[in-house]
């Protein structure tokens, strides 16, 4: 199996992208963008095909050695799972259909060019990260990621913003990557091998379930999925990270970035296994997370602010699937969360530039009408989001977290009130959103409608939003299991406590009830009465605004960390190691004015200088000899 052709195809495609530069029209570099991304997606469905038939369960292919120091050799080398197949198949799918969308979407962008290469190079480092067989490539491809985010997110730079947020998400991410560098360390110490298989052998044999070392380690390898998929308490950067085009919103938010996080903690499940007290962190960090960005969302104007919130939260329903040892729950979300937040925002993102780059939900509306391609497509996409029961995808992927964060082996009540509280806020701020943008009066006049580039895809979403959640069925709805039976050589299953085992279909109620009076408040407040939301906010004007604000985090850190190090800076803006480069600076002027004297335009000095180094040249000839 050709694995490695891959994530070899959207580096080729960025390096191809690299070096014409802006020579090339901008529709080849859309072609030669998109095309090599697709050519990746081809790859894996072939390979995928070639995986399923053969009855494999795993596959290796080892590239070249790439270091080799005493006992230290990692390789160039992937591997190839049920996890990893998941993953490809939605980073190549899902990238493939925003790279067609960007296409119409960056079409007039000076920048076009360097987008798509920015965009290729996400892409293949993500591949990267899914795909290593060793936590060092691994990491490279973690750190591939970060960078590309950084690249895009301040992608239209000449904005002091959104350098400030770009700059924002990657020093914020270095903090949970420097947890996992450690955690690395510390496991190479222990194992003298960063080979993910042969870690996972070794920690069984080595290690007793609640062995000391592997709580440390599995609570630093969680603060580097803390960081990368914006969880409690590194959730800041995410928000202020839709600067960037509406594409890389969806790309990030969907196939890449975020779900770092959560396929980090999926991948070493055994190490966390062995840490039963991570494992609880990591749910208790999944619970809260999706608590208090559904609250913040509830109360944002921007259309996209909404849209990072959403996202925060439904990662906290998928940490919080891990943290209960509903491995493939996670994953099964994951999958169906890739497509309806994608169709999301990409949704928006046509909405936005048909209003003429308005964000504000407040300054839109009517919008059913004049966008019907793009309102039935959002309506799909916020369906899912909000687990409408039995037609949407998110509804399959959500109720398997809700009844296992009761249910199962680790679960609890508190996880699963947390749970239903999140599902609840979550139908009311997408209904929110959706009741906003598309009904009411017009506010703002529409432009041009998005053409067909950005209109099919978002078809092809809304169908794998709602169709996708099928392939996963509960116990009560024909036990159809085939993604999770899939995933069973991979990922453990999880065992239902005996109490609850014939009371499924009853916790499926609940939840179906609660999306849909998720569904009628918003409705209510949103379209029979709106004043009532505006009562309501001044009612509790402190509290919206304590919502409004991220409950705090930004200001908080701002006195804790940033406005320290500022001062600390200011202070030692004198450092006598900065003499050394200032002296460094000085002395390379100084030199650059002399050799400016020598290019005065006078013939006689540089017939004087000939002469004068031709003495020089025969005295010193004469002095060897």
């Amino acid at each position: 199996m050709n694995i490695w052709l891959i994530p070899a195809l959207p580096l080729l495609g960025a390096f191809i992208l690299i070096v014409a530069g802006s020579g090339l029209p901008r529709r080849v570099a859309t072609i030669i963008g998109s095309g090599s991304v697709g050519l990746a997606a081809l790859v894996t469905l072939i390979v995928g095909y070639n995986f399923i038939s053969t009855g494999a369960t795993s596959v290796d292919f080892i590239a070249w050695q790439w270091i080799d120091v005493a006992d230290f050799s990692p390789a160039i080398a992937y591997h190839l799972d049920a996890l990893s197949l998941v993953f490809i198949f939605v980073i190549t799918f899902v990238g493939f259909l925003i790279h067609v969308y960007s296409a119409e979407f960056m079409a007039e962008d000076e920048g076009c060019t360097r987008f798509f290469a920015y965009l290729n190079l996400f892409v293949c480092s993500m591949l990267t990260l899914v795909l290593a067989d060793n936590l060092v490539l691994l990491y490279l491809g973690w750190e591939g990621v970060g960078l590309c985010s950084y690249l895009l997110i301040g992608f239209w730079y000449t904005d002091e913003k959104n350098g400030y947020a770009a700059r924002k998400a990657f020093i914020v991410t270095r903090v949970g990557d420097t947890a996992l560098a450690i955690g690395l360390f510390m496991l190479f110490q222990n194992f003298n091998t960063l080979n993910i298989q042969e870690i996972a052998t070794q920690a069984t044999q080595q290690w007793t379930v609640g062995s000391e070392t592997a709580m440390i380690i599995s609570l630093l390898l969680l603060g580097g999925a803390v960081g990368k998929s914006a969880q409690l308490p590194l959730q800041t950067w995410l928000p202020d990270a839709m600067a960037g085009p509406s594409p890389v919103s969806a790309l990030i938010h969907a196939a890449t970035m975020v779900t770092a996080g959560v396929y980090l903690i999926a991948r070493t499940h055994v190490i966390f296994e062995m840490a039963p007290g991570a494992l609880l962190i990591v749910g208790i960090i999944g619970a809260v997370t999706l608590t208090i960005a559904g609250f913040t969302a509830l109360t944002q104007h921007d259309l996209k602010r909404v849209l990072a919130y959403s996202t925060i939260s439904q990662i906290g329903y998928m940490f919080l699937a891990l943290g209960v040892s509903a491995w493939s729950a996670a994953i099964f979300h994951f999958m169906i969360h890739a497509f309806f937040k994608a169709l999301l925002f990409l949704a928006a993102g046509a909405v936005i530039m048909a209003l003429h780059h308005e964000h504000d939900m407040y300054k839109m509306g009517g919008l059913r009408k004049k966008l019907p391609a793009i309102y039935w497509t959002f309506l799909i996409g916020a369906s899912s989001l909000a687990a409408l029961p039995l037609v949407t995808g998110g509804f399959y992927s959500k109720d398997q977290i809700l009844w296992l964060s009761l249910a199962g082996e680790n679960g609890n009540i508190w996880f699963f009130l947390f749970a239903l509280l999140g599902a609840f806020i979550t139908s009311i701020y997408t209904f929110r959103m959706l009741f906003l943008t598309f009904f009411g009066e017009e506010k703002t006049h529409v432009g041009h409608a998005p053409g067909r580039g950005m209109t099919i895809p978002l078809l092809v979403l809304a169908g794998l939003s709602t169709l996708g959640g099928f392939i996963e069925l509960p116990h009560s709805f024909g036990h159809f299991t085939i993604f999770s039976n899939f995933l069973s050589p991979v990922l453990p299953s999880v065992a239902v406590q005996e109490d609850f085992e014939n009371i499924e279909w009853i916790v499926q109620l609940v939840a179906a009830g609660v999306a849909l009076s998720g569904v009628y408040v918003a409705y209510v407040f949103y379209i029979v009465k709106p004043g009532l939301s505006e009562e309501l906010k001044m009612s509790a004007a402190d509290l919206h605004k304590f919502f409004f604000n991220g409950w705090g985090f930004d200001a908080l850190y701002d006195k804790l960390f940033v406005r320290p190090f500022v001062f600390i800076s200011n202070i030692n803006k004198k450092d006598i190691a900065d003499k050394l480069y200032d002296g460094l600076v000085m002395l390379a002027n100084w030199f650059n004015r002399i050799l400016a004297y020598t290019q005065s335009g006078v013939l006689r000095w540089y017939i004087m200088g000939i002469v004068i180094g031709g003495i020089l040249l025969l005295t010193l000839g004469l002095i060897k000899s």
